[in-house]
């Protein structure tokens, strides 16, 4: 009779690494906090031994917020310890939130990446000083009732009663479109009232500048909605003109209708303020005002505390910077501001000196309650970076400011856990993903942000379309790698990976990885990893 090994591989149909995977991992993500969290995470690790799971990558925003945390949340930890240490499961936390900063932002929100208004240009009047557009701005035909003001529109757009309608879009795509004369370095604000029914799509309004998308924030409408207000906030960085997209990308069936659209320059919404993004004020064509005496302290009570302490909303009314200068008094305001991507990420700047005490601090707090033998560094999709002062100054290309982060957070590890094995998502360090030009929001190239992992951190692989060159590589440069498999997809996709990671070598396990929480398909997924001991 064949090994178990043997017969999978036969049974497959598929290359597999020669040795034993040593890691056979499932990614988990819960708020411990939640006592009635520790039930499901307690029966998946039960799950995942059954299925001949080895360890957990365990996730939790609380694990940047963990000198917050009560009595109770430290013994729902312990209690999850026992748990896995009588299934013999390895638990991996996971840290270094350094793409999804929501939790270590929590603890300073001003540590947000920011990005700069240069000079824009503030009146005075009955002792405030608001924005004025400089050039004024606007939305031709916003009101919706003559399509013919917009400089392009779809076959599928029409006009319906005074509203833009989009319905059951053969063409899959249904967009009006508006080019809008900006000054560069400017904060603007877009609003729009949306309607839908039965619409099978996702609603967006994007804003391009050549061929960079300036906005990244998901608009948030349902399927099925009354009239509604939403709100797009983004930065015209050096452009001087852009182009404003209302519509959908690929949808399918049902309605949608835009109505009441606006633009305008926006005052300093998600105001950052710290050393390594200063506020300047001047009169116009004078010298700096002093913040104190000249005028007010200025700041964003909302900014990284609405909906809660480290969230960020897209969009609310800007704080307002009062003075005693006299009436007219024309100010130019430089400043930085936080931005949101998709559903309210916001990144930490990770060259303010603070930032790094945060996460030595969140390392000591982790591995005290923990004591885990591996740790995983979450640098994921970093798309915010390198704007404010703190990255600007030091002259580094984006790629050499990651590379030197992932560096300074290899060496904690390696401090406060000595001989802890270290693994860090693949994606931002891979020339084949996102370490490249042109990344969302990111300034310069990320290019040789791979030089500041040594050989000795694991990478995790994700994407799977470039698997094989991934694989490769990492591997030829010298690491191990770890599958990040599932995706929420075809358990056997993983035999492609595996196929992949025997043509690289160095493969050294696979996770079961679902961003969905969907864990239907853990045994099967398990059936495929296990092998003989």
């Amino acid at each position: 009779m064949l090994p178990r090994f043997a017969l999978l591989l036969a049974l497959a149909g598929a290359a597999a690494a020669e040795e034993p995977l040593r890691d056979r991992w499932i990614y988990v993500s819960r708020n411990l906090w939640v006592d009635k969290n520790l039930d499901e995470v307690e029966a998946l690790f039960r799950r995942a031994a059954t299925a001949g799971y080895t360890g957990v990558l365990l996730a939790d925003s609380k694990f940047s917020r963990l000198e917050d945390m009560d009595k109770r949340y430290f013994s729902n930890v312990d209690r999850l310890k026992k748990v896995a240490e009588g299934l013999k499961l390895e638990i991996v936390p996971a840290v270094f939130p350094i793409g999804y900063s929501e939790g270590l932002l929590s603890r300073d929100p001003d540590l947000a990446e920011g990005l700069p208004v240069r000079d824009a240009l503030f009146v005075v009047k009955n002792g405030e000083a608001r924005v004025v557009a400089d050039p004024a701005v606007e939305l031709r035909g916003g009101d919706m009732a003559d399509l013919s003001k917009w400089d392009w529109k779809d076959e599928t757009v029409v006009a319906d009663g005074g509203a833009a309608l989009m319905k059951d879009p053969k063409q899959k795509n249904a967009r009006i479109v508006q080019k809008v004369k900006v000054a560069p370095w400017r904060q603007y604000h877009i609003s729009v009232r949306v309607k839908t029914k039965d619409f099978r799509g996702e609603p967006r309004v994007a804003v391009l500048a050549g061929e960079r998308s300036l906005n990244h924030a998901n608009l948030g409408a349902k399927e099925t909605q009354d009239w509604t207000e939403h709100h797009v906030v983004f930065n015209s960085l050096e452009a001087s003109e852009v182009g404003v997209y209302l519509g959908a990308w690929g949808a399918e069936t049902g309605s949608l209708w835009w109505d009441d659209a606006k633009i305008e320059e926006s005052g300093p919404v998600n105001l950052v303020r710290r050393d390594g993004a200063p506020l300047i004020v001047t009169e116009d064509g004078g010298l700096p005002l002093v913040e104190g005496k000249d005028f007010e302290r200025l700041a964003d009570p909302k900014m990284g505390t609405v909906p809660w302490r480290g969230g960020y909303e897209v969009w609310h009314e800007p704080p307002v910077l009062k003075t005693a200068l006299k009436d007219g008094a024309r100010l130019r305001v430089s400043y930085f501001h936080a931005i949101t991507v998709h559903d309210g990420q916001v990144m930490v700047c990770p060259s303010e000196p603070k930032t790094l005490e945060l996460l030595r601090d969140q390392m000591k707090r982790l591995h005290a309650a923990f004591g885990a033998r591996a740790y995983f560094m979450s640098h994921d999709e970093i798309r915010v970076m390198g704007w404010d002062d703190a990255c600007a100054k030091r002259g580094l290309d984006a790629g050499a400011i990651l590379a030197d982060n992932v560096k300074a957070c290899t060496k904690i590890v390696r401090e406060v856990a000595p001989g802890a094995r270290i693994f860090v998502w693949s994606d931002m360090f891979d020339p084949n993903h996102n370490a490249r030009a042109n990344y969302y929001l990111v300034k310069g190239d990320l290019k040789g942000s791979w030089e500041g992992l040594d050989k000795d951190v694991i990478v995790a692989c994700w994407y799977f379309e470039k698997r094989a060159e991934s694989l490769k590589f990492f591997a030829d440069r010298g690491h191990k790698t770890l599958i990040a498999g599932y995706y929420d997809g075809a358990p056997k996709q993983i035999f492609k990976w595996l196929d992949a990671a025997k043509a690289a070598g160095g493969c050294e396990g696979v996770m079961y990885t679902t961003w969905e929480n969907k864990y239907e398909d853990l045994e099967e997924f398990g059936k495929y990893l296990r092998i003989s001991k």
